[in-house]
């Protein structure tokens, strides 16, 4: 057996009861030649459910039927064909989604991307599900139940433009350590495994034939202690399972009834297959006579137990509905009234629940004397005939410098090894950024966070899909995909808030955003909004926000729209405030003219202590030496004698705001004169075009720093006025 398809093939059955080595070779495509088969039954628990326990004692046991075999056919065995026990897989069904970024033509690509997504979601389930989490599954088979489009159920989505994709689907996992006992216990036995399946994949291979796997068709093996369930439609195997009850629970039945142990009702089962009448005795050593109908009758309660189970389960693999037919195989399913009885369980006529034995081996013929063909041999056989028509085995390539051992079933890719080497399914498919949640006038906006980039992958040095094959000792790096980035918006980008008041103040037209307020401050457009912000946009103004707005200095009253209005009074479109005037004195006659100029005079001359008469210097003073050659004594000025006395007025010089001068983008900016100029008052003296957006964000900075429009300016500050991209 040093190449495929060449000399003789040798086959492994590792079962929970028994071990079961085949031998033989294959004519043309379809006839098989059993040259030598030997079984061993475990004299001790080595192998529970299908999982072996005991590596020493099974290794053993298969280096015995080895042994027997190689005598049989006269030359050495050195690769065998194994199989793992249906009963060890794990099954979970998952609902998954993806989203694009864009409304989107469906592609075969998109469907099997979508799939992985759910084959990745089933693993995930599995290992959260497990005691120890850094337990290792191998996916070999999933199937898909069901495709939605946009939310809705439907049975074809390629081709069609959606928002998402959806799918509900099976996926089957194999654990690590089932393999590595399968595969460490044959080598211990001195074998190389040339093939690894699994026996329901084996058994379907003998009792399905490939033209008849395009009908909806369940196979179960009922063996001691699982059945072992998988389905088969459109031309291939949609889903595996197990319930955990099996032919022990007919033989537990038997033995409780008659008081025996579990051997002799192991043996009375058997019998019960080809002899009408069985004798036996029971622990107190009585000799018991019973008949097969006996035997049928103390075991329905049984049956009709796994019966229903196995029924519940099939129709639960095939997608809530039951299957076409149901053959049946190993030798728990040959008990008297297991296929009636499924057969009323899955609503099934009882012609369409069948046992596949000696019908289904008409191909295999047997050199060696002494074999009976029955369903019993389904499997064996099947493990055979797998090494020529599959590909099954381990093979090991590198994802980002890491050794991965996958499953290979022929149609692995490029996904199955990134999953496989535990890589994360959220740096393989690209994530949306996440979503900015805010509330305009008490209404929940959301604005979606952006795309991320998808990941790049090279197998091999070439950049390659995740649906690209893989074969032994390939390369994958993987760049990871990334996240999108979240959510953005500005006040000024909010509809509501684009609104805009024109007023006409003290005859100067001004126009101003509509007023915004957050957690109730005002805020200006360039405010950017962050995640459950609460944002009112008020349709008003006051007069005190306008004047303050356009840079005037409040007043008491003014008037809007013509009649008197103080500095709380609401503001709309097209509202035209004036100064209130001063009140108009009445004219005065001559007389009333002049008596009020004598009167403002001396209230003058009362007020101003530099127009008092001189009063007489007292008697102390008099010896006190003056300049008397410039006065007389009188006190009058003698004339010649002193220079001429300039009084200077007051005079009343009105206090003038200064310009000041700043710097705009680099360039010098003289703003004109004007009480308390704001940032507003740039564009008056610097040409910059707000109406036509030059990016997606005004900046506005002053020394360095953000502020808003109505920050005040001073002498030399530096302002940085433009556009961001």
């Amino acid at each position: 057996m040093s190449e495929k398809n060449e000399g003789y093939v040798f086959g492994l059955d590792i079962g929970t009861r028994s071990i079961v080595g085949t031998v033989g070779y294959r004519i043309g495509t379809e006839r098989f030649v059993v040259v030598a088969q030997e079984s061993v039954e475990h004299t001790t628990r080595a192998v529970i459910d299908g999982q072996i326990h005991d590596i020493f004692t099974v290794s053993n046991t298969i280096q015995e039927i080895k042994t027997k075999l190689e005598n049989r056919i006269h030359q050495p065995l050195t690769d065998v064909s194994i199989a793992a026990a249906g009963r060890v897989l794990k099954t979970k069904q998952v609902h998954a989604v993806f989203e694009f970024p864009v409304e989107t033509k469906v592609t075969t690509e998109h469907i099997h991307s979508l799939d992985m997504l759910g084959v990745e979601q089933a693993y995930e389930k599995i290992r959260e599900e497990e005691e120890e989490g850094d337990k290792h599954f191998y996916c070999v088979g999933y199937s898909t139940v069901k495709y939605y489009l946009n939310e809705y159920a439907m049975e074809m989505i390629e081709l069609h433009s959606a928002n998402s994709i959806g799918v509900d689907l099976i996926a089957t996992f194999l654990p690590e350590e089932v393999v590595d006992g399968l595969y460490s216990a044959v080598e211990e036995a001195g074998l190389h495994v040339a093939n690894l399946t699994l026996e329901p994949i084996a058994a379907i291979q003998v009792a399905i034939p490939e033209k008849f796997r395009l009908l909806n068709i369940a196979l179960v093996d009922v063996g001691a202690g699982t059945s072992d369930i998988s389905i088969v439609k459109e031309g291939s195997i949609t889903a595996f399972g197990m319930i955990p009850l099996a032919g022990d629970e007919v033989t537990e039945a038997i033995a409780k009834n008659y008081l025996i142990d579990f051997e002799t009702a192991e043996r009375i089962k058997r019998q019960c297959e080809t002899h009408k009448v069985v004798t036996f005795k029971n622990i107190f050593g009585e000799n018991m006579r019973v008949t097969k109908e006996d035997v049928a009758m103390i075991t329905e309660e049984a049956i009709s137990d796994i019966t229903k189970s196995v029924a519940e389960r099939i129709i639960e693999l095939n997608g809530n509905k039951t299957v076409s037919a149901v053959f049946v195989v190993g030798g728990g399913g040959k008990h008297t009234g297991f296929t009636e009885r499924l057969a009323e369980y899955l609503h099934l006529p009882e012609n369409r629940v069948a046992i596949r034995g000696a019908e289904v081996l008409t191909n295999v013929h047997f050199e060696q004397e002494g074999i009976r063909k029955d369903s019993t041999l389904v499997t064996p056989i099947g493990i055979c005939m797998n090494y020529y028509d599959q590909t099954n085995n381990f093979i090991h390539v590198m994802v980002n410098d890491q050794r991965v051992k996958l499953y290979d079933n022929g149609k692995s890719t490029v996904l199955d090894a990134c999953i496989s080497s535990g890589f994360s399914k959220d740096h393989l498919f690209p994530l949306r950024g996440d979503s900015l949640v805010y509330y305009v006038n008490g209404d929940r906006r959301e604005k979606k966070g952006k795309p991320g980039e998808i990941a790049v992958i090279r197998q091999n040095g070439k950049e390659v899909s995740l649906n690209a094959s893989v074969k032994e000792n390939d390369t994958i790096s993987i760049k990871p995909s990334t996240k999108g980035k979240s959510g953005h918006i500005c006040i000024g980008d909010i509809p509501e808030c684009k609104k805009e008041f024109t007023v006409t103040v003290f005859g100067k037209t001004v126009v101003c955003p509509c007023m915004v307020e957050v957690k109730g401050k005002q805020v200006s457009p360039l405010y950017e909004v962050q995640n459950d912000d609460r944002i009112e946009v008020f349709p008003y103004y006051s007069v005190s926000g306008i004047l303050d707005f356009a840079g005037f200095e409040k007043e008491d009253l003014v008037l809007l729209n013509g009649r008197e209005a103080g500095m709380s009074a609401k503001i709309k479109d097209g509202d035209v405030i004036t100064r209130k005037p001063k009140p108009v004195e009445e004219e005065k006659t001559a007389e009333e003219i002049q008596e009020q100029k004598e009167d403002d005079f001396q209230k003058q001359v009362e007020e101003d202590p530099l127009l008092q008469p001189l009063k007489p210097l007292p008697d102390w003073a008099k010896d006190i030496p003056f300049d008397t050659a410039k006065l007389g004594s009188s006190g009058e000025v003698i004339p010649g004698t002193s220079e001429k006395r300039t009084v200077i007025e007051p005079v009343s010089v009105p206090v003038m705001a200064e310009p000041i001068h700043i710097t705009v983008n680099g360039q010098a900016v003289t703003m004109p004169s004007k009480a308390n100029p704001i940032f507003v008052d740039v564009f008056d003296v610097y040409p910059f075009d707000l109406t036509k957006a030059g990016g997606t964000r005004l900046i506005t900075r002053i020394n360095g720093e953000d502020k808003d429009f109505t920050e005040p300016m001073n002498e030399g500050d530096v302002v940085d006025l433009y556009w961001e991209k």
